[in-house]
């Protein structure tokens, strides 16, 4: 049962194996496949197509292995039409391309179809390749240079071992590869216009740009007569494709910006390359050798030369047809050139050794900069909906950051839709837009990282095809907010915006590819948020069963400078406190889900005692004019008023403090206080004013139910006390306002905890992402699964149907049976539809 199970669980592999003119090589090569694999015969198709070699190739094909599929071309397609005519034909769910004059090892398909299995980000697997003997390397890395031409790094070398290790490629050699046949057929196969070489590298290098990855795999071994294939081909006929199709290539792949400096470049190296090779003299009609006479007799020039020169004459010739292909893809890419530079090994390297081309080789790359026109820095824009002034609150402070951060390897704009943006000064570009303006600032970007409503504003980003890399920033549950913020509206219209912004929420849910978010308790809310939405799926688990690389911790951080004094605040400065008065901040606004009335009364009774206590409101008006004043704002001046508090132990500061002079309150105070209620908002939030308290080293005293109460109570960094307990939250504050000793252990103790915090350390799941950006799992393109279930035959299909009437009639009589009935037809019309 456990061999049954393994088999039912494996793809059917469909192996393609082209042959032209050797069919003894041919025959070889199939018979291993269908006798000495380590895969069941029954999920493996075998096919070949015989490239109208018109020497009898067919039938000696055809008796020798009547088994395998055979296809017979009525024309030479090439490698790269040969190939594509048998995956059109082909049934597997992975195509595994052999070269007629390879042999496979035993475990080789079983090998790649692991790779595919257990890595759903994989799109193609490249196999290790050695010659016939296996002594020597033939293919374990590809390389790219600059101008178009892949190679095979290490041909040749002994295999000593060191290429052992599983490692991501560029492209694998197309003498021995597996793709994913819906991935295959989605890049519409290999470009036919290569007819033969680099078709492979192509495939490769727009693979990798829609965000796939290609997978060396050592263990998935095969041995090659090296060039047995080419006998028939000339030198100068190799030289011209591989100069015609390394141009081709280029011009498909790159970016405008690098085309630029690159196909120019490129094409004058294939001249300077044709001379070089043909030992051309190139001063020969410069008007200073015209001697007495006009020498007009003709010039030898050998093939090998000319090869250079016409094959930039049949790129031109290409280049109608080039170009909407380059269209295609470029629309369809979601990574940079700089992030296929690591992948391209040895970018710069010339690669011909000839005296006058490399001397062209470093004059062509000095001359158009090339040196860094593969390092272009990625673009990110990070979009905010709040106000970007010297006054930020919480989410303009958030994005400020992580422009900041990224902006250190990055090209970053931090973009506002808000009216408000007079920014402090900053190394990135801080622009203002209104929402109709946002299309510019994505189109021009990489990666977008958004938060709030910001989606909504660009709905292109939120369109299907869309292959913008996007970051969806939800540290903010705006949801379970607004189930508080909105008790002082109407039911109506409170259901109407909790419903309305729970679709706002979902939309980033499903469109992301990297979420932050602000807590581990946060995480474990929206991981139940992104499964009850369909992401949570086989293959994104598989491809990362922590499912870190969509969501990740993020918190709000803390500057890695500790805070210093610019000028007065608190102490000595305000009306009625004094130098030597022991200071409680309360920083940040007054909103509906915090608890200031606990507050009071506790600082109320505390004052009975000591009559140097001081509480300070740090600001009461949101800096975000969008943001309307709460009513608990106005409830917490009446209760002071009413308990004889106000200017006297506790003082409203009514503007918002600037964000580059809130460390001077904070230096000033003795302790810094958040309270808040016992309900939903509350164990999922993140009190971000509690990180300036660490900042400046403060005691902290907070109401319990968050995650920032775990901490204060686990690293014994203040007090915590139970919700709506004045007498505890005076005995709390008692304690770190007048007991030293326990005051000075709590500072002692935040300062490891601070560092942990610094905006550097928490925004590192943000930067690794940027530095290797590629959609989440679930949305790359063509990522179907690989197994399917099997058709179910007649007679298993009625008693499949049978047992389900059973099963209805069970639960719920004939009303089910009906309801089930409906809902199955309606599946079934819509499947219908769709599949016109």
């Amino acid at each position: 049962m456990a061999e049954l199970s393994d088999r039912s669980n494996l793809p059917v592999v469909s192996v393609i194996v082209v042959n032209y003119r050797g069919a003894d090589d041919t025959i070889t090569c199939l018979r291993v496949l269908r006798e000495d694999l380590d895969y069941p015969a029954d999920r493996l198709e075998v096919i070949c197509v015989d490239n109208a070699s018109g020497d009898g190739s067919s039938e000696q094909i055809r008796a020798a292995a009547p088994e395998v599929r055979l296809i017979e071309s009525d024309t030479n397609r090439g490698f790269a039409g040969g190939c594509n005519l048998a995956a059109r034909n082909a049934t597997g769910q992975v195509l595994a391309f052999l070269n007629n004059d390879a042999k496979p090892d035993r475990d080789w398909v079983r090998a790649a179809v692991a790779v595919l299995r257990s890595e759903p980000t994989v799109g193609a697997v490249a196999s290790k390749v050695l010659d016939w003997e296996g002594r020597h390397i033939d293919f374990v890395d590809g390389g790219l240079t600059w101008f178009g031409m892949g190679y095979k790094r290490h041909a040749g070398e002994v295999d000593d071992g060191s290429h052992d290790a599983a490692r991501d490629v560029l492209f694998g050699t197309g003498s021995a590869l597996f793709v994913r046949a819906e991935l295959f057929a989605a890049l519409d196969g290999f470009d036919e216009r290569f007819f033969m070489f680099y078709e492979d590298v192509d495939l490769g290098w727009r693979l990798n740009l829609r965000g796939w990855r290609v997978r060396y795999e050592p263990r998935s071994l095969t041995f090659h007569r090296h060039h047995a294939s080419m006998a028939e081909v000339s030198s100068a006929r190799e030289y011209y494709l591989l100069e015609r199709n390394a141009l081709a290539a280029l011009y498909k792949n790159v970016s405008d910006e690098t085309l630029a400096r690159a196909l120019p470049a490129a094409m004058a190296l294939s001249v300077r390359r044709a001379t070089a090779r043909g030992e051309i003299d190139p001063t020969q009609l410069e008007i200073t050798r015209r001697g007495d006479h006009e020498d007009d007799s003709p010039v030898p020039i050998a093939r090998s030369a000319l090869a250079g020169m016409l094959a930039i004459d049949q790129f031109v010739e290409m280049l109608p047809s080039l170009k909407q292909s380059r269209e295609e893809e470029q629309q369809a890419r979601v990574r940079t050139d700089a992030d296929l530079v690591p992948l391209m090994r040895k970018a710069m390297e010339p690669a011909y050794p000839l005296p006058r081309y490399l001397a062209a080789h470093d004059a062509l790359v000095e001359a158009f900069e090339l040196d860094g026109v593969f390092g272009r820095p990625r673009k990110v824009v990070v979009i905010t909906g709040d106000a970007v002034t010297e006054r930020m609150a919480g989410p303009a402070i958030r994005a400020w950051h992580m422009a900041d951060v990224l902006s250190a390897e990055h090209e970053v704009r931090l973009v506002s839709v808000n009216a408000l943006v007079s920014p402090p000064e900053s190394d990135f570009a801080v622009v203002a837009a209104k929402p109709r303006e946002l299309g510019a600032h994505v189109d021009w970007a990489d990666i977008v990282v958004l938060q709030g409503h910001v989606l909504e504003m660009v709905p292109a980003l939120k369109h299907v095809g869309s292959t913008k890399v996007v970051v969806c920033d939800v540290y903010d549950p705006m949801h379970l907010e607004l189930l508080e913020q909105g008790r002082d509206t109407d039911d109506e219209r409170r259901a109407k915006d909790l419903a309305g912004v729970t679709k706002v929420l979902n939309a980033q849910l499903q469109r992301g590819d990297f979420f932050l978010c602000a807590s581990e308790r946060q995480r474990h809310f929206w991981l139940g948020h992104l499964a009850s939405l369909g992401r949570l799926t086989p293959g994104l688990y598989d491809n990362d069963p922590t499912v870190r690389s969509l969501l990740s911790v993020v918190p709000f951080g803390l500057p890695s400078v500790a805070p210093r004094r610019t000028g007065p605040a608190i102490k000595g400065n305000r009306s009625g406190i004094a130098a030597e008065d022991k200071v409680v901040l309360w920083a940040g606004g007054v909103y509906s889900w915090f608890d200031p009335l606990t507050l009071l009364h506790a600082v109320h009774r505390l004052s009975q005692q000591h009559d140097d206590v001081r509480l300070f409101f740090l600001g009461m008006k949101h800096p975000n004019p969008d943001v309307p004043e709460m009513g608990m704002a106005e409830q917490t001046r009446g209760l002071a008023r009413r308990l004889g508090l106000t200017d006297k132990f506790v003082f409203f500061n009514e503007t918002w403090v600037p964000y580059g002079e809130r460390q001077n309150y904070l230096l000033d105070a003795d302790c810094g206080v958040t309270t808040h209620f016992e309900h939903v908002e509350t164990t999922f939030a993140f009190r971000t004013r509690v990180l300036d308290y660490l900042w400046s080293g403060l005691p902290v005293v907070t109401t319990d139910g968050d995650s920032f109460a775990d901490l204060v109570r686990e690293e014994g960094i203040g007090v915590v006390v139970p919700a709506e307990d004045p007498d505890a939250l005076a005995t709390a504050l008692k304690k770190v306002l007048y007991d030293e000793e326990f005051a000075a252990e709590c500072r002692r103790r935040i300062a490891p905890v601070r560092e942990r915090f610094t905006w550097e350390s928490v925004l590192a799941p943000l930067t690794e992402f940027c530095r290797d950006p590629r959609p989440a799992a679930d949305r790359l393109k063509a990522s179907a699964p690989l197994v399917r279930s099997p058709q179910l035959n007649r007679v298993e299909t009625v008693r499949r149907d049978i047992a389900l009437l059973r099963e209805y009639l069970d639960a719920g009589g004939p009303f089910e049976v009906a309801k089930r009935a409906t809902g199955r037809l309606r599946r079934l019309a819509g499947e219908r539809f769709r599949g016109r």
